[in-house]
């Protein structure tokens, strides 16, 4: 499966208690169309993601950013401390494909490139 979205913040790294690192963020996708009335429609879905494969490409998942990701939605539901059943979905993300200009967050030690990366300082 593949979506396209904005991130709505930075990303972030976590350790499980296997003491291993996923980055995690989130991404809003947009959809519009037009309803039997001619009337246009925006939607916006969110979508909680993990990335697995490695931990550096968090420092170049900044707000705003536009991806597109390969992966696989996992559906869970579990009890809340309320005693109210949850639910949430997860995007498994495999493969993270930069459709925007990379802005690194550390900007003060950037380079003649104004904080934007290329393809050879990508760290995947």
């Amino acid at each position: 499966m593949n979506i396209i979205g904005r991130l709505t913040s930075d990303a972030q790294v976590n350790i499980t208690s296997q003491d291993k690192k996923v980055v995690n963020f989130s991404v809003a996708v947009n959809e519009t169309y037009k309803n039997k009335k001619g009337d246009r429609i925006a939607q916006t879905a969110f979508f909680n993601c993990s990335y697995w494969l490695s931990p550096n490409v968090a420092n170049h998942l900044t707000k705003g950013l536009l991806v597109e990701l390969s992966g696989m939605v996992q559906v869970s539901a579990w009890m809340g401390k309320d005693g109210e059943p949850k639910a949430g979905m997860n995007f498994h993300t495999s493969q993270i494909k930069f459709l925007s200009a990379i802005q690194k967050r550390n900007t003060a030690n950037s380079d003649s490139n104004n904080g934007t990366s290329t393809d050879d300082d990508l760290p995947f």
